[in-house]
């Protein structure tokens, strides 16, 4: 019986023990301090009295927590001043909420023991409950997690009629009461910190990255993923595999991730459901569970060739990743033409001011970019002016400023994409300019 009573007393006291330590590294300071400077900034309209009272009560006093958070999302003195004058309502409607995030601690730190019997690498993380600009719910830096509380600690009744379009995102989203998913979203959070980048150079590998941080949070929290594209994507996964299948090795992210931009399956976030999938997969079919935990996050997300095995082990696609790409290479569009000379061309007239360039196909007009050539930035062809595209997207027109006697070059970048959202086959553009 003494035996009993002791193991009963270690295995409390460790848990009391490791639960004081983890609350240790939850951080919730910035609340009380944004608060103090809101009460006082709503009592003026004077510009310079509300930055004064922004810096020295929140900004000044504020959490290595809050000074990542404004690193990560730009977030200056304007933009919390432009949030707190324009949207009184919604501030209102949020402030009790904010202020439950002290109570969360216990909840948070038990998650994290589990998500270390999950992941036994876990690394300690710092927690930091801050406020921002309506940016972002939660993000990282390093072994820092940074929850903007302004969103993550919203709920059904948090008033959002003050937004404009560029927010319509949260309505929705407060509807499902995210307070709920706090501890949810600090372990998808942990989950970043664990990873050998948050920023991958394909649309595949931040959908798998994201897709990792979800699937272990599901494991640790034993809650599902609330994020609205995963059920949508489980009703209708063979039509959203063929479209991800077309565009997965783009640099860029387009409708798949953090965006409202429209797409044919009027959802956001499709991408966080396509890497949860592949994750799910890999993990189902794995005899070793917990090496594939270890896999699924230390995995090299920015190295075709382990970012491949991985997602072929998981058999998410029908078809091998080698012929996928084949296929995405060969839809990609392309530059078909340069006017007034032909690309390459020496002795080109320095008068040049102006050049046109035709696509295989039609254009997104939103997206464009130019990038070095080989020879760096001393021949890089000065664009003075992106004209404009053609009504149809065929085309596009800059204008330039050349020298005699002078070898130039730009690349036509990657960010210019199809109007199925497929990335431009990156063109050099070449010429040399006659001596006089």
């Amino acid at each position: 019986m003494k035996n009993i009573l002791l193991t009963w007393f270690f295995c409390a006291s460790f848990s009391a023990v490791f639960s004081q330590t983890e609350n240790q590294n939850i951080i919730t300071t910035d609340i009380d301090h944004f608060w103090e400077a809101y009460d006082k900034i709503i009592t003026t309209k004077d510009s310079v009295a509300q930055y004064g009272y922004l810096n020295s009560l929140f900004l000044a006093k504020g959490s290595p927590g809050l000074k990542s958070i404004m690193e990560v999302r730009d977030y200056t003195a304007k933009s919390y001043l432009d949030a707190i004058n324009s949207y009184p309502l919604f501030w209102n409607s949020i402030r009790n909420n904010t202020l439950k995030t002290k109570d969360l601690a216990d909840s948070i730190a038990i998650a994290v023991q589990q998500m270390k019997k999950t992941y036994p690498n876990l690394r300690p993380a710092q927690i930091y409950f801050t406020i921002g600009a309506l940016r972002t719910g939660g993000t990282t830096l390093k072994d820092r997690i940074l929850i903007g509380s302004e969103i993550a600690m919203a709920d059904k009744n948090t008033i959002t009629t003050e937004f404009p379009q560029t927010f319509s995102h949260l309505g929705p989203h407060f509807k499902s009461n995210p307070i709920d998913q706090v501890v949810f979203t600090n372990i998808h959070e942990y989950v970043h910190t664990q990873q050998k980048t948050t920023i991958a150079s394909t649309l595949l590998g931040q959908c798998v990255l994201e897709g990792a941080a979800e699937f272990v949070a599901v494991l640790s929290t034993g809650k599902e993923s609330t994020t609205p594209s995963m059920k949508y994507g489980e009703a209708h996964e063979a039509q959203v595999r063929n479209k991800f299948a077309t565009q997965l090795y783009n640099p860029f992210n387009g409708f798949w991730l953090y965006t409202n931009a429209a797409n044919e399956f009027n959802q956001r976030d499709m991408g966080y459901y396509v890497g949860y999938a592949i994750c799910q997969k890999y993990y189902n079919g794995a005899k070793d569970k917990q090496q594939a935990i270890i896999d699924m996050i230390e995995l090299d997300y920015d190295s075709e060739t382990t970012l491949t095995s991985f997602v072929e082990k998981s058999g998410y696609f029908k078809k091998g990743l080698a012929n996928i790409k084949a296929g995405y290479e060969k839809g990609r569009p392309t530059v078909s033409s340069v006017k007034p000379f032909r690309n390459r061309s020496k002795e080109i007239n320095p008068s040049l001011t102006e050049i046109t360039v035709t696509f295989s196909e039609n254009m997104d007009k939103r997206f464009r970019n130019f990038e070095y050539g080989p020879l760096g930035q001393s021949n890089l062809l000065k664009i003075t002016a992106f004209k404009s595209f053609s009504e149809d997207g065929k085309s596009a027109t800059f204008e330039v400023e050349v020298q005699p006697g002078k070898n130039y070059q730009i690349v036509l970048g990657p960010g210019f994409r199809s109007l199925q959202g497929i990335s431009l086959q990156p063109y050099l553009l070449e010429f040399s300019t006659a001596a006089h």
